[in-house]
């Protein structure tokens, strides 16, 4: 897109941009409106092969992107304008880095001889994200100077890749540009002739400027060798996903090391892993209610290997910490950044090396009959959700519901949910509920979360940008306290032209605190803690004109939740529970798979 007749040096600089990232392979981009960010806005507006996503929010911007990241394992490069619309963006850079997510920033800028000036929505950007970004560069400042321009074009093209490196994560470009903004001419300032004198730096490459080769990272033969031979004289052992880095995490290399083992699957529900059409293959465990009856459990596997982020199940990460501990288990903690995602510092070895050709490896060198400890934790998976009253895909689900409860909602939403879809999951109680009520199921499902710096903010606007890069239906489940955080995301719906069913979990404050001690503690606990706010959000469906119902009843929200995923549009379903009476019925629950298992009934005939 790189223009011979460029009226002036920023929108040369803008366009140049804005071409290299589409060589790059970038194909959309978020906007929020700002001034000094003139010549990048037209420039993506220009561009036919970019589309542009218009945002009011500069914080709502920045989630659409990441979801749409975490959904396509590209970036959605945004832009703003210079001042306090470039701090807006640095909760979403915070989660991208912690949930190694691809994301680039080109944050608009002053001349730097206004910095330090009183100059009117100018700030210090430099270094704005600290070290939550993979790397760093305020460019130089536009001309038509074919050098400068080459260098522009490199260091845009190696954005990228870094963005999408190991680990993913976010970059910050940092952008200055002088007036004129617009795309006003200004004799002399790209000579006439300029793209036929230097045309490599005006048109740049077929494809990158600079292209990347990435490698990835492999173990040794020899250490390979000796990880198989241990998990092959292993008696017991475990696979343990966690929260995955990449959209698409090897369903096939995992089923095939889970044959060759013989070691159950406690899959994340956010590890891509736990839904999908390895759960039904024979000869591989998938589980999903670990959450509950590993809780006080007393035997352990003698070797684990796990993949991805910390696991969301706090019993869960406290049995591998106990199985380490108290039984010695080797837990082998796969990583292909080399980082340390275990914080109970009971893990023993640390594998730099991608999980999915590591996994696919294994799966060949490997052949053990799955044992005595597999068959305990099939016959518990089985039992906990006879006795839990799992949902399931046909509408039904079994004898164990007794007050319906949140953790229901999450449960219905993944059994009822089509079949492929995208369902994005809120933090606090929502991905907790998710982790012990959502059944593991064949269907096709993409089940997302910001579980890096597991914050509440950002997370309709990061949802619906996952649902902006596909047409799989999209649900998103958000609790009341992050739908009214992120109430200003709902105008992406409208803007960006993305449908949506909203469960909204609403117990009228957080929750969540009911799991702490400061519970007992009451003053303050109501008013500073769980902050009841009593708020009506009908009116924010009217303000965005999206459909609302409301209501108290489960077997009223499924066919709720029914319509809506058959229906065009957007429709936010609130289901309100009393917050109190419904975690002392998830205890309750909690209790009764716990003196199942320690009565030996936690079977799937026990169980029933």
């Amino acid at each position: 897109m790189s223009s011979p007749k460029a009226p002036n040096r920023s929108t040369l600089w803008g366009r140049t941009i804005v071409d290299e990232l589409a060589k790059a392979g970038v194909d959309a981009a978020c906007v929020a409106p700002g001034s000094r960010s003139t010549a990048l806005t037209v420039a993506l507006a220009e561009h036919s092969g970019v589309e542009v996503f218009s945002h009011l929010d500069e914080r709502s911007a920045a989630f659409f992107a990441l979801g749409r990241a975490k959904r396509t394992g590209r970036p959605t490069p945004l832009v703003c304008t210079s001042g306090t619309a470039a701090a807006n963006f640095h909760p979403a850079v915070i989660e991208a880095d912690r949930s190694r997510v691809p994301m680039l920033l080109l944050t608009a800028d002053r001349p730097r001889e206004l910095q330090d000036s009183g100059a009117n929505q100018t700030v210090d950007q430099e270094q704005l994200y600290g070290d939550a970004v993979r790397s760093y560069r305020t460019l130089p400042e536009p001309e038509a100077e074919a050098r400068k321009v080459r260098s522009l074009r490199t260091t845009v093209a190696r954005a990228i890749h870094s963005s999408t490196g190991t680990p993913p994560g976010p970059v910050h470009l940092n952008v200055p540009f002088r007036k004129p903004l617009e795309p006003t001419p200004v004799e002399g300032d790209v000579p006439e002739t300029w793209a036929e004198d230097h045309p490599l730096a005006a048109h740049g490459r077929d494809g990158p400027f600079v292209a990347a080769a990435r490698g990835r990272s492999e173990l040794p033969l020899g250490e390979r060798e000796r990880l198989g031979e241990v998990l092959e004289a292993a008696g017991s052992g475990l696979i343990v996903p966690g929260p995955a880095d990449a959209p698409t995490p090897g369903r096939d290399a995992l089923r095939g090391l889970a044959r060759a083992t013989g070691f159950p699957v406690l899959a994340d529900p956010l590890s891509g892993l736990r839904f999908g059409p390895h759960v039904g293959t024979a000869g591989v465990t998938v589980c999903g209610g670990y959450d509950s009856y590993l809780d006080g459990f007393r035997s352990y596997p003698e070797v684990v290997i796990r993949f991805g982020a910390s696991p969301t199940s706090k019993p869960l990460r406290n049995y591998l910490r106990d199985a380490a501990l108290d039984a010695g288990a080797r837990q082998f903690v796969v990583d292909p950044a080399g980082g340390w995602r275990e914080a109970e510092f009971a893990a023993s070895d640390l594998l730099v090396a991608a999980a999915t050709p590591l996994a696919a490896a294994l799966a060949e060198s490997v052949d053990r009959p799955p044992g005595s400890f597999h068959d305990r934790i099939a016959s518990m998976e089985r039992g906990y959700w006879s006795l839990i009253g799992g949902a399931r895909a046909d509408g039904s689900h079994g004898p164990g519901g007794d007050e319906f409860i949140e953790g229901d909602v999450l449960a219905d939403a993944v059994a009822l949910a089509p079949d492929p879809a995208t369902l994005f999951v809120s933090n606090s109680m929502p991905v907790r509920d998710l982790d012990r009520f959502g059944r593991p199921r064949e269907a096709d499902l993409t089940v997302l979360g910001n579980r890096g710096a597991s914050g509440i903010d950002g997370i309709t606007s990061t949802a619906l940008g996952a649902g902006s890069s596909t047409d799989d239906p999209l649900v998103c489940v958000t609790g009341d306290l992050a739908y009214y955080h992120d109430s200003n995301g709902l105008l992406a719906v409208e803007r960006c032209g993305v449908d949506a069913t909203i469960v909204l979990v609403n117990n009228d404050g957080g929750g969540i605190f009911h799991l702490l001690p400061i519970e007992g503690f009451d003053p303050p606990f109501t008013e500073q803690f769980r902050t009841p706010h009593g708020l009506d959000f009908e009116p924010t469906a009217d303000l965005h004109g999206l459909e609302f119902a409301r209501t108290r009843e489960r077997g009223t929200f499924r066919d709720l939740y029914r319509e809506s995923l058959g229906s065009e549009g957007t429709q936010v379903i609130e289901v309100a529970f009393d917050s109190e009476s419904s975690h002392r019925s998830r205890e309750a629950r909690h209790d009764r798979v716990r003196e199942a298992r320690e009565a030996g009934e936690l079977t799937e005939d026990g169980g029933a």
